[in-house]
């Protein structure tokens, strides 16, 4: 529901919860008023329209504060005269929240306090059925959680029980060709004097025959002198 009103020779669009300027009126802030010059009043798709104001209706509003408008300048300029006169003009305001508005029996305020109430309890019927999910959902997964801890538990000491002789195979596969390195290297340091040996021998052997199956050098024919 919504109004148009007149006020200070100008005219408002107004419903509820609105704030509007209007130009000064004999209150004070925090006082509560009644604007009875209602031009308009329309509820959906009904209206009435006054002539030019309507009896029934009226506007009530609380004055929240007052305030003064923005600086207007006048500039008065004669020609040939001498006259110039510039003045400074601000308008005193007030500032209005409209809190009801209201057409014979019908008030808008009352009307937008059971749908909030409705919207609320709607809230609150939804956030309930949320909470209640919620504890639900929080049960069931504590109860998955029991029932799979003993298998979880299982899993672990399985995965221990299988990861101990891996390494322990690891371990002793590691040591083993170590041990057999270290071995033919002590073996093979030990045989090195022992094919030393066997190697000059068998060079003073070779070298033997050689020197026996070498044939004689010729001796020098005689000459004339020795004969």
């Amino acid at each position: 529901m919504y109004a148009v009103i007149e006020t200070g020779g100008k005219q408002y669009r107004v419903e509820v919860g609105t704030e509007l300027e209007v130009e000064l009126l004999q209150a004070e802030p925090g006082d509560n008023i009644t604007l009875d010059r209602v031009l308009l009043v329309a509820d959906g798709e009904e209206s009435t329209i006054g002539t030019p104001v309507i009896a029934e209706a009226a506007v009530l509003a609380e004055v929240v504060r007052r305030e003064r408008g923005e600086k207007l300048i006048s500039f008065k300029y004669r020609p040939k005269a001498r006259s110039r006169v510039k003045k400074g003009h601000r308008q005193e305001l007030m500032v209005l929240r409209i809190t009801d508005v209201k057409l014979g029996s019908k008030s808008a305020a009352a009307d937008k306090r059971k749908a909030d109430a409705a919207a609320k309890t709607e809230r609150q019927r939804l956030e309930e059925a949320a909470a209640k999910q919620a504890a639900e959902d929080a049960a069931l997964a504590a109860k998955l959680a029991k029932a799979n801890a003993p298998k979880a538990a299982a899993k672990e000491t399985n995965a221990k029980a299988e990861s101990k002789p891996a390494a322990k195979t690891t371990a002793k596969a590691a040591a083993k060709p170590a041990k057999k390195t270290t071995a033919k290297a002590s073996t093979a340091k030990a045989d090195a004097p022992k094919t030393a040996r066997a190697k000059t021998q068998s060079g003073a052997a070779d070298a033997k025959p050689k020197a026996s199956g070498a044939k004689p050098k010729a001796k020098p024919a005689p000459t004339k002198k020795d004969e």
